[in-house]
């Protein structure tokens, strides 16, 4: 992403993947599958161009760095982000999350920043994680 290029839903929702995989400093190898696996399969993804996966993580990395970057980062995603896809970008998150198999509590947290953030209805939330817990129950 450059300075001039704002982002687009498409990029909001991958930012918000980014920065959950991220929040605990350790990106999992099957978190990023989860993404690319997302960007590669849904429907709002059709006409994305996957490369800007690395320009939008790019920007989420160099938020995290600042002061008051989560603040910023979130300003850019409600800004880029339809509200009816709100609760898709915490699907989304959910998703990521939960890829792995495991949940760190700075992972937790910034789901939980995400549901504040993009004003996500506790019932809906508590749906969308357990949708996400069974999608992705071991054996």
């Amino acid at each position: 992403m450059t300075d001039t290029a704002p982002m687009s839903p498409q990029d909001a929702l991958v930012a918000v993947m980014v920065a959950c995989s991220a929040a605990d400093q350790n990106m999992r190898t099957a978190e990023l599958v989860a993404i690319q696996r997302v960007v590669n399969h849904m429907p709002v993804f059709a006409s994305y161009d996957a490369d800007r996966i690395r320009r939008v993580s790019q920007t989420v990395f160099d938020l995290f760095e600042e002061e008051d970057g989560l603040d910023a980062l979130f300003g850019l995603i409600r800004g880029a982000l339809p509200e009816r896809l709100f609760e898709t970008a915490y699907a989304l998150a959910c998703d990521v999350v939960t890829a792995d198999g495991k949940h760190s509590q700075e992972e937790l947290r910034m789901l939980e920043e995400v549901r504040e953030e993009l004003k996500i209805d506790h019932l809906h939330a508590a749906a969308i994680e357990w949708g996400a817990r069974v999608r992705h129950m071991m054996p």
